[in-house]
């Protein structure tokens, strides 16, 4: 029977003598990558498949008659992958995870600064007429505590307190978004 051929329910030749390396040398292959790759236990265990892959794409290799054992051929090329990952990794720029940086900027997500948007919205409607065109002069438009009294006709203290008396009444209808109104 050749390389390849089948032998019961789909299994190959090659597949069973794929797995008997995998049995006598993947322990010891594992060990020197781990080494290799610093600790990363990850890492050692993609040097290992690539190592049984390449043994796999070259059968001539593991059935020469030139050596006893398979193992130094084994140990060689998983040496070279070790040293090619790391010239390769230190070629390239770091690769950056899930985790966010320490100093990133945090911004909030479009869907939750439209949903907040929303909610400030109907909750300015809930005040009255009077402090609501306060909070909006000041608040929503930028205007100066004089320029808003003056565009209402109010005295700036009256400006002052109105805009005082709407935050708090957004506090009571805005639980969640207490802290941003202060």
């Amino acid at each position: 029977m050749t390389a390849g051929t089948s032998l019961t329910h789909g299994t190959t030749t090659a597949e069973h003598e794929l797995a008997a390396l995998q049995r006598e040398h993947g322990g010891p292959l594992f060990a020197l990558l781990l080494r290799l790759s610093d600790g990363d236990r990850q890492r050692a265990e993609d040097l290992v498949q690539e190592t049984l892959l390449r043994a796999w794409q070259h059968p001539e290799a593991l059935h020469a008659d030139a050596f006893d054992s398979v193992r130094p051929w084994l140990l060689t090329v998983a040496r070279r992958l070790a040293i090619d990952a790391r010239r390769a990794r230190q070629a390239r720029p770091s690769e950056v995870g899930d985790e966010v940086p320490e100093n990133a900027r945090v911004t909030a997500d479009h869907a939750e600064r439209a949903a907040a948007t929303l909610d400030v919205r109907e909750a300015v409607k809930t005040l009255t007429p009077e402090h609501r065109d306060v909070l909006i002069l000041v608040y929503f438009r930028g205007a100066s505590v004089a320029e808003a009294a003056q565009t209402l006709g109010i005295p700036p203290g009256t400006v002052k307190s109105r805009a005082y008396y709407a935050l708090r009444a957004l506090r009571r209808v805005l639980p969640g978004y207490a802290t941003d109104l202060r």
